[in-house]
């Protein structure tokens, strides 16, 4: 029998050997931000606010006055995955340079462990023995973004992550892991660009495992093989894009964006497609209507694969992800929605994700005015 344990194995490409993985702590692909997600995760040039901490760390900069806190939920496959992310940002009184510390949940929750599903001794099956676990993964962002030159027509900051990663499947295997993120953004009156390079010394993940006496036998009563150490290494990606604003009136704007995530870890499944390297493009439109409403679509992921009337699985086609939401600014309240869709446009798995956006403004108590009024009393 293979158990759902010894799967999860093979999802998380444990070896025992170090290695560069190709799709390693993906997770951290997955996007922060539904104005982003949107946009079809076209925002290393433009982002600009908490979100910053995970396309582009140089955008924090945009944030001048007060401290900004970021939240976002978001359940993916039915809900079966659970993506969190909360991010604070706080700015210094020169307003040159920000702060920011965020922080990244993505799990499964309840998993069925079967592993003594099975009575070894007279093959009886008793449900009573299944227990559940969670396969989590966790990321600890600090960012530092410093405005580097400004003038009447461009401003250009840089930015940094030093990130923290934990990663769990219950109580048989964790992972830790450090890497830093490196950003650049340039901004206009009419559009911008923007630079990140991702992982850029190398992700490095230790992985550990620990099984009972118990489990190492039902797993070597299984022909599975048991894990004692593992590491994996991501190698640097590359995040190019620009935007460009055009006034449609005194109350639209359209902001257009496009981006593409150079990889250097082999051959996938994009546009562009080669070893080692390979391109996935990025593209997302935003109307502004009086900088209170927002209307946003975008269309990402370009990759091929077989036509759905294909019935000898020949016709191979061109697939994309398509996404659309709406942001609404009321004073210091952000509130933004996306419909996204994180398969295809032949075979859907839409997911509902909203941020919430607050700009924590310190209150300050009105002086009270002396008041000039005489009281005369009779004599």
């Amino acid at each position: 029998m293979k158990y759902i344990l010894v799967s999860l194995f093979f999802l998380l490409g444990v070896n025992v050997h170090a290695q560069f993985r190709k799709y390693s702590n993906e997770f951290l692909n997955i996007g922060a931000g539904a104005r982003a997600m949107a946009m079809g995760g076209a925002q290393v040039a433009s982002t600009a606010d908490g979100t910053a901490t995970f396309w582009n760390p140089a955008g924090l900069t945009q944030i001048k006055d007060h401290p900004l806190l970021t939240a976002q939920h978001a359940e993916y496959f039915s809900g079966i995955g659970k993506y969190d992310f909360v991010s604070l940002v706080k700015p210094a009184t020169n307003k040159k340079i920000a702060l920011g510390v965020s922080l990244i949940r993505f799990a499964v929750d309840d998993i069925p462990n079967t592993l003594f599903l099975v009575n070894p001794a007279d093959g009886s099956i008793n449900y009573g023995n299944v227990t559940s676990f969670s396969n989590a993964d966790y990321a600890a962002i600090v960012s530092l973004a410093k405005e580097i030159k400004r003038s009447e027509k461009r401003t250009l900051s840089i930015g940094g992550n030093a990130k923290i990663i934990y990663r769990s499947v219950g109580s048989f295997a964790t992972a830790l892991g450090f890497g830093l993120d490196v950003g650049i953004q340039s901004r206009g009156k009419k559009g911008g660009f923007g630079i990140v390079a991702k992982d850029a010394t190398s992700t490095f993940n230790s992985w550990s495992f620990k099984f009972t006496d118990q489990e190492k036998e039902v797993l070597y009563a299984t022909d599975n093989a048991i894990p004692l150490k593992s590491s994996e290494i991501t190698l640097p990606r590359l995040n190019i894009g620009g935007y460009c604003d055009l006034k449609l009136g005194k109350k639209l704007i359209l902001k257009a964006e496009a981006s593409v995530d150079v990889t250097f870890d082999g051959k996938r499944n994009t546009v562009v497609s080669s070893d080692p390297v390979s391109i996935d493009p990025h593209l997302g439109l935003e109307l502004a209507v009086n900088k209170t409403f927002y209307l946003r679509g975008g269309i990402t992921n370009f990759q091929q694969g077989l036509s759905d009337g294909d019935t000898l699985n020949q016709k191979r086609v061109w697939l994309f992800q398509p996404s659309a939401g709406v942001g609404f600014k009321l004073k210091d309240v952000v509130i933004d929605y996306a419909f996204a869709n994180l398969a295809n446009q032949s075979n859907p798995l839409y997911t509902h994700i909203i941020t919430l956006s607050l700009l924590l403004r310190k209150t300050t108590k009105k002086p009270i005015k002396a008041s000039n009024t005489t009281i005369r009393t009779k004599k």
